[in-house]
């Protein structure tokens, strides 16, 4: 029988605890590895390759960002959504007259700091995308140091799910709501009924993560999806209230929201569809397999950058709520 390098399965693991620095300074990174050599709470449904190894330095797993991996993809989209969101809203506070955190450079009479209560909603969006996309990012880039740091990480990325949930509640209640709907019965336990459903999201995935083991059963979806999509029609209602309620014609951005919206569902709908169709046909995918991936980066990059710039700017002079926003 031919004698073969996988004779003795915990060697590979170990070559990646010994990093040599590489001709370019940075150290080498371990070689990834099949499915079959890693635990099953690290493993995929259908991706054979692609595998960082297990028990590593942090500091291995930090600079796998620049190593194509499985999770390769899972961070960059998250990072530069993150970057790209981050650099509009700084462009907007420095340029735009917007101020950092609320505050102003010049007050009321031409000097000193003063506070724009109108601004904060906007800041607190922007803070609860940027934690839910660092999270996200820290989640995919570091969960395979330990099955510890795997549940940990994890959790924290729910955490900041719903703290990016209730930061959308906020921005569309002070911005996007109209008068009578926040006097309606919807709109009285509007914020509330938010922040319970965003509670309910991290909850029960976190549940549903800690409770299942691979391969996961149908139902432990339903754990995620269920009260994540409560949430987001709660979220979205005062957006479909206004779309409903007034004419297009009348203000530019409700054709802009409308896209949003229905980017949002669509493309979400197909990606699970196309992740449940390759289940059923069993396809087997390499990390090099990246077309839904791609898809869902496009979807997260206009899923924040359209509220920042439909809150930030003068596309909904309609909507101010709280004071006058110096807008473009």
């Amino acid at each position: 029988m031919p004698r073969v390098s996988l004779s003795c399965p915990s060697l590979q693991p170990l070559k990646g605890l010994f990093i040599t620095p590489a001709p370019g300074g940075l150290p080498s990174q371990p070689s990834t590895l099949r499915d079959a050599d890693v635990p099953a709470l690290f493993r995929e449904p259908y991706i054979l390759s692609g595998y960082r190894p297990v028990g590593l330095s942090w500091r291995c797993y930090v600079l796998s960002i620049f190593q194509m991996h499985n999770e390769t993809l899972n961070v960059w989209s998250h990072l530069l959504a993150g970057v790209c969101v981050a650099l509009r809203f700084g462009a907007f506070a420095v340029f735009r007259g917007g101020g950092v955190l609320g505050l102003r450079l010049q007050g009321p009479e031409g000097q000193g700091l003063s506070l724009d209560p109108a601004s904060l909603p906007l800041v607190i969006y922007v803070l609860s995308s940027l934690t839910y996309l660092s999270c996200s990012t820290a989640a995919h880039l570091l969960q395979s140091h330990s099955e510890l740091a795997h549940y940990s990480l994890f959790f924290l990325d729910y955490v900041g799910v719903a703290v990016y949930q209730y930061g959308c509640a906020l921005a569309h209640f002070f911005y996007s709501s109209a008068a009578d709907w926040r006097h309606s019965g919807i709109g009285e336990v509007f914020l509330p009924a938010a922040a319970l459903l965003a509670w309910l999201t991290c909850a029960s995935c976190c549940f549903a993560k800690l409770h299942y083991r691979r391969p996961y059963p149908l139902h432990r979806k339903l754990f995620q999806v269920v009260p994540t999509g409560l949430a987001y029609l709660l979220d979205i209602s005062p957006v479909a209230h206004r779309l409903a309620t007034n004419s297009w014609a009348s203000n530019s951005a409700f054709p802009l929201h409308s896209l949003q919206v229905e980017l949002f569902i669509y493309l979400h709908a197909f990606i699970h569809y196309r992740t449940y169709t390759e289940v059923q046909a069993k396809d087997n995918k390499d990390i090099s397999d990246f077309d839904s991936d791609i898809t869902w980066l496009i979807l997260l990059l206009l899923c924040d950058w359209s509220p920042v710039r439909l809150n930030s700017f003068r596309v909904l002079p309609c909507y101010k709520v709280l004071s006058p926003i110096e807008y473009i």
